[in-house]
């Protein structure tokens, strides 16, 4: 589909909702009612007085100058003390664009290594695709891993084209490729299903021609499967693996880690791998996997089964996995969902950021993901178990040198776009890990397992400029980097006050306002809601 094309139904969509969402082009500014949302990129942007997380995992710094010409970081000089003034001797000339940042803390942009992204054929949102794009952007994210490209291969090649190119407000995309548990290619056009190696290798090498950079697996036959990891380290495509449960009786994760699969997302297979009483887990005798009533009830049930944390049998597959370089991206925001649903649905963001069309998919019937329809407090205390030993896991495997990615897999049980990855930061430091880790797993180790870590991934002179600005410490406070802010209460003012929220995003030297990006996104949601989308789906 061309671009050309894809404006015109995304401008249609945006009249008949009444969204004020437009396509913009490189060069041009993005308005919004007056407002700027996009400058630049700029021969020479300087950043004044910024304190740095650099992603690296070592400690803040500053206050320090950074400068941008075009697309790369090309300077970062201190200036000053962070008690006393600044030093005004020695610091870089003026640019083109100047940021005053000073009591902000700079990052890199984030990486959401786990995304679906709902594209123009999605009726998800009820909104055209930039409702997605701005909620990435104006939460910091500067980059997304696609991991089903469920619009289409083609299409999320050539977003991921359009990007590069700034003619789409949007993080810089990385498109990947899927193959259904029963061998079928999904968003591109090659005859399945997929039951041999060879045919394996030849959906390999089609997916590299047509510009994916990396493979998604669900749990296919051990033979096709390690014909596919084969091919594509061969290809250099980047490969991970959602191993349902349909899969988990002939393989587990680390038996792919060995064929060379690189990344779990999720935790399919990470409990099985070290099963205490049995080979696969226990299924009740009436399970069915596609009532999802059945799938995620006994699924909670899973790492109850596992064997104890330092236990001989933990520790040789932790060793193992670490032997092997391997990469986990547990996704523990859409599980979160199942250890409190009352929470989740009245959470903050709700009211004015998710647009009905979400908010109607979510509900509790038949159809909708995930299709709990009647979730008790037995449920619920499950997952909390659950959590117990998956998160004693994590924080081990992390301890060790191990390498988590944080990916959101946001768009299912309540849990919307953008919010979703500053949730699964802080679920990070729950399991465990510090802020500066937590940051690091969202940075440069996304950077890392793509292959991209040269340019993107931390704040250093010569990498590409993704970066974002916040005017609180998110090491002290990760709430602060949600679209809400972080409420509490003013002792000197007398009353509560919301603090934080990203201020600017910047996509290589591209300068974004996430506040009016916000201001935006809930002028689309409030516009829909006075629709006949709104009435519709109320009744």
């Amino acid at each position: 589909m061309s671009y050309n094309r894809v404006a015109m139904i995304d401008r249609r969509r945006a009249l008949l909702f009444a969204a004020l969402t437009l396509v913009f082009l490189s060069g041009v500014p993005a308005q919004s009612d007056g407002q700027t949302l996009q400058q630049g990129p700029f021969k020479r942007l300087a950043i004044r007085g910024a304190m740095i997380v650099d992603g690296t995992g070592g400690p803040p710094y500053g206050p320090a100058d950074v400068v941008v010409e075009g697309d790369r970081i090309t300077q970062i000089r201190i200036a000053g003390h962070p008690l006393g003034r600044i030093d005004e001797a020695g610091r870089p000339a003026r640019g083109d664009h100047e940021i005053d940042a000073r009591g902000m803390y700079l990052l890199p942009g984030l990486i959401d290594s786990h995304v679906h992204i709902p594209g123009p054929a999605s009726k998800r949102t009820g909104l055209g695709p930039e409702y997605y794009y701005y909620l990435n952007l104006a939460h910091g994210i500067t980059a997304v891993v696609d991991v089903v490209s469920s619009d289409g291969l083609k299409w999320t090649v050539d977003l991921s084209g359009k990007v590069r190119n700034n003619e789409v407000i949007a993080p810089r995309v990385f498109p990947y490729a899927r193959l259904s548990t029963d061998g079928y290619p999904v968003g591109f056009d090659f005859a399945g299903p997929i039951t041999t190696p060879e045919r394996g290798r030849e959906w390999v090498r089609a997916v590299t021609k047509a510009g994916a950079v990396g493979l998604k697996l669900r749990g296919n036959p051990p033979k096709v499967t390690a014909a596919i990891l084969e091919e594509a380290r061969q290809l250099g495509l980047k490969t991970t693996m959602h191993l349902e449960q349909r899969g988990a009786g002939r393989l587990n994760i680390v038996e792919a880690a060995r064929m060379g699969l690189g990344r779990q997302d999720h935790w399919y297979g990470l409990a099985e791998s070290m099963l205490a009483e049995r080979s696969i887990p226990h299924w009740e005798p009436d399970y069915v996997y596609n009532n999802e009533q059945d799938r995620w009830r006994d699924a909670g049930r899973t790492w109850q089964q596992a064997v104890e944390p330092g236990s001989p049998e933990w520790n040789k597959v932790m060793d193992e996995l670490l032997g092997l370089d391997f990469t986990l991206a547990p996704t523990q925001f859409f599980y979160d969902y199942l250890r409190d649903t009352a929470a989740r649905r009245r959470a903050d963001w709700h009211d004015e950021f998710s647009s009905p069309g979400l908010l109607a998919g979510w509900e509790l019937q038949i159809g909708n993901h995930p299709g709990i329809l009647d979730w008790k407090t037995e449920d619920e205390a499950n997952w909390y178990h659950f959590f117990y030993k998956w998160q004693r896991f994590l924080k081990e495997y992390n301890r060790r040198g191990g390498r988590i990615v944080a990916g959101s897999d946001s768009g299912s049980g309540y849990g919307l776009y953008g919010f979703g990855l500053i949730r699964e930061l802080e679920l990070l430091q729950q399991a465990g890990l510090n802020t500066t880790e937590v940051i690091r797993s969202a940075t440069l180790y996304g950077a890392e397992f793509l292959g991209v870590d040269n340019d993107l991934g931390s704040v250093e002179v010569g990498k590409i400029a993704d970066l974002f600005l916040v005017d609180q410490n998110p090491l002290v406070n990760l709430k602060v980097l949600y679209g809400t802010g972080h409420l509490r209460y003013s002792a000197e003012k007398g009353r509560t006050e919301r603090v934080g929220g990203v201020k600017y995003t910047i996509r290589g030297g591209v300068v974004f306002d996430a506040v009016q990006m916000r201001e935006q996104i809930k002028r689309m949601v409030r516009d829909v809601k006075r629709g006949p989308a709104s009435k519709t789906a109320q009744n």
